[in-house]
């Protein structure tokens, strides 16, 4: 073959927020990157997401943190109400205290605006090719490269793959083939026009309203000209891992006995998007050979400590300082890439099963949770997630030496 593997790409399956964060850390590595994208333009289907300050660091280390910080609402608290008698769970100031422990802000942000400054950045470097309506349906590789086949037969030869191709990834199933997990939990998301948003609801806040085998979730979007409203319940049919319509009528039929401040809120919106929710039990190989796994391919959670995108930016930035250590070398960065990240996105897939449980207790179980933080100080509480938001570049190797 003429091509030498030093002039060809690195191949990236799925160009959504971890596939374009993978794609901006392989060019700051002086990489080439071609992006296959199955849907038939490059975009971002959801809502609202939280971004944590350990986001930013990784918004910064890609280049991109100022083009996300100019599109994101910064929260003054966030805040855990119960639902059925308005108590107050717990509050977590995320002001000035809060950015100077962790030396960047907490905010909400829209999916679209995440993936779009993330875009930018990639098409700024001049080095990254997005390749769109390519769905990866077979891969080769031999000692020096990667082939990808796609579904008109295609072939893709790169030095190597970073599989970022999502919750039900094929470079997964390919190398892996693992079950998911279905949860049975069912989230509805919805984005409202502020004049249509209830007044005595306009918190600039990440709230959380948690009830039994429930919980309903709103924050202010794009400079407060909209919210999102997320609603999650326990689904009383068989359910299957995907993203559909929702329907006006199920989710009303759900959220009996709630306090009415909250449950205006599953009035609101004129029309949902429905995901039927599920992960994967967490895996210590992610790796094999020239290929490996990122996002939610790699560690697919539910949305319960939303942190699944800055989870996959993490990925992206540890992947790039992997490379940056071992001179570029694919197979010893992507060993040591695996060992830095398993552990942490391990806990967050079980911290957030074990969220899903605490937001939604019932009976006894509720009064227990009701009573966890009671009287905790904003100190106590920024300790308790220094494991989770102290995460930055200067530290994203350490948990491989361990």
């Amino acid at each position: 073959m003429s091509i030498t593997t030093q002039s060809l790409p690195v191949l990236v399956a799925g160009g959504g927020i971890g596939g374009l964060a993978a794609a901006l850390a392989l060019t700051r590595q002086g990489f080439h990157v071609k992006v296959l994208e199955q849907a038939p333009e490059i975009g971002e289907i959801g809502a609202g997401i939280q971004l944590g300050p350990n986001a930013f660091h990784a918004f910064d280390a890609l280049g991109v943190g100022e083009k996300a910080r100019s599109r994101a609402v910064y929260t003054d608290y966030m805040v855990m109400h119960d639902a059925i008698d308005e108590y107050q769970v717990g509050k977590i100031p995320t002001g000035e205290a809060f950015i100077k422990r962790f030396g960047n802000p907490y905010a909400v942000i829209h999916r679209m605006d995440v993936h779009t400054s993330l875009y930018e950045g990639a098409q700024e470097t001049g080095k990254v090719e997005v390749v769109t309506s390519t769905r990866v349906e077979r891969i080769e590789q031999d000692e020096h490269s990667v082939t990808v086949y796609d579904q008109h037969g295609n072939a893709h030869q790169g030095t190597a793959l970073i599989g970022s191709d999502g919750v039900k990834s094929v470079v997964r199933a390919q190398f892996v083939n693992d079950p998911a997990r279905i949860t049975g939990h069912v989230v509805y998301r919805a984005v409202v026009d502020k004049k249509d948003f209830p007044v005595d609801l306009q918190w600039n806040a990440a709230s959380i309203w948690v009830g039994p085998n429930c919980h309903l979730v709103h924050y202010p979007l794009r400079g407060g000209e909209q919210y999102n409203v997320v609603v999650t319940f326990h689904s009383r049919k068989q359910e299957e891992w995907g993203v559909t319509d929702g329907s006006k009528e199920e989710v009303q039929s759900y959220f009996q006995g709630i306090c009415p401040k909250a449950r205006q809120l599953i009035d609101l919106p004129k029309s949902w998007r429905r995901w039927a929710t599920a992960d994967r039990e967490p895996i210590g190989q992610w790796s094999f050979g020239r290929v490996t796994l990122l996002g939610d391919a790699a560690h697919p959670t539910t949305q319960y400590m939303a942190q699944g995108a800055c989870m996959a930016i993490e990925d992206a930035v540890t992947l790039g300082e992997a490379l940056r250590v071992n001179n570029n070398d694919f197979v010893k960065a992507f060993d040591l890439y695996q060992r830095a990240r398993v552990a942490r996105t391990a806990r967050i897939v079980l911290s957030g099963r074990e969220m899903g449980r605490l937001y939604h207790a019932k009976g006894v179980e509720r009064l227990v949770r009701n009573d966890l933080w009671r009287g905790r100080t904003p100190e106590r509480f920024y300790d308790a997630v220094e494991w989770l938001y102290g995460w930055n570049v200067s530290n994203c190797l350490s948990a491989a030496s361990n």
